[in-house]
């Protein structure tokens, strides 16, 4: 077995060409090299350097053992940074989303964010705007997509959220009818031709929003069922429980047994964005990120 320290101190010796000078650049005593490159010549069967009264010369073995320490040399070092390379931590990105936004935005731009920053790990938690946002703030999440309807922008400019806001698209309400519905066949409607239809909503803000229509309207709203997944929602619509209001991004696949008909302008939309925080260290790959989210922010 030959000892890779003991390598080390032949290179030491074939670079300065003598124990001494070996010796003083390796902090040891002239003695001990003498003591390691008679080991490893006792090791290998023969001799690794001549010796005379000008100083050393590596024999052809010599030689080969010093080719064979550069190369070990460069395998350990290399293996060191890698093992210090798993022991440090990885940068993180977490992304808080909703869901249909981030069904819709998410997957183009992480598959392109890994390929280019293949040393960062991706976490990925489904989150309503509600709580996304102080995610966002308290440093839980680094960037949150996030929606708002036609209010105010849930982070103004210069506020004290310390969020900044970035809008990427519009997502606009369309009306879902069951085929037989007798509007089924328009082409757009006003969301008060339905005030004697039962309704059937698929996400809580949405009924918020439908209510606050209603009422405005002159129409008391009457639902007939309540989910959390639009897709579930379109399909009681199908079964002939009520008509929907749903998203545009939240219509695919197309469900048979169903119309989507879009609501007369001024069209109701969810508006979708993106919140990261203010903070003076920069965040590349946060920004990295918003990047390529805002570049394929597209509808249908």
């Amino acid at each position: 077995m030959i000892d890779v320290h003991r390598l080390g101190v032949l290179q030491a010796v074939a670079e300065h060409g003598s124990f001494n000078r070996a010796a003083a650049a390796l902090r040891i005593t002239p003695s001990a090299v003498s003591q390691q490159v008679a080991a490893l010549e006792r090791g290998l069967g023969t001799l690794v350097v001549e010796r005379s009264t000008r100083g050393v010369v590596l024999t052809e073995a010599g030689r080969l053992m010093v080719e064979a320490a550069g190369a070990i040399g460069a395998e350990l070092r290399h293996a060191r940074e890698q093992i210090d390379r798993l022991a440090a931590p990885r940068p993180r990105l977490t992304v808080a989303t909703f869901t249909t936004g981030g069904r819709h935005l998410l997957p183009a731009a992480l598959a392109r964010f890994a390929a280019e920053h293949p040393e960062a790990d991706l976490h990925v938690v489904e989150r309503e705007p509600e709580e996304s946002l102080p995610m966002v703030r308290e440093g839980v999440a680094d960037l949150a997509i996030a929606y708002h309807f036609d209010g105010p922008l849930p982070v103004q400019p210069g506020d004290r959220s310390g969020l900044d806001w970035t809008p990427l698209m519009d997502d606009p309400l369309s009306v879902v009818l069951p085929e037989a519905h007798p509007l089924a066949g328009r082409e757009e409607l006003d969301l008060a031709e339905l005030a004697d239809d039962r309704w059937v909503v698929g996400c809580s803000k949405t009924e918020a929003f439908l209510h606050r229509h209603a009422a405005l309207a002159g129409f008391d709203l009457r639902v007939a069922g309540s989910t959390t997944d639009y897709f579930f929602a379109r399909s009681l619509v199908a079964a002939g429980v009520g008509v929907s209001l749903v998203p545009q991004v939240a219509l695919d696949p197309p469900l048979p047994g169903t119309r989507v008909v879009p609501v007369r302008p001024p069209r109701p939309a969810r508006h979708f964005g993106i919140a990261v925080a203010r903070r003076r260290r920069p965040q590349p790959y946060a920004e990295a990120l918003a990047r390529l989210l805002k570049a394929g922010a597209t509808v249908g």
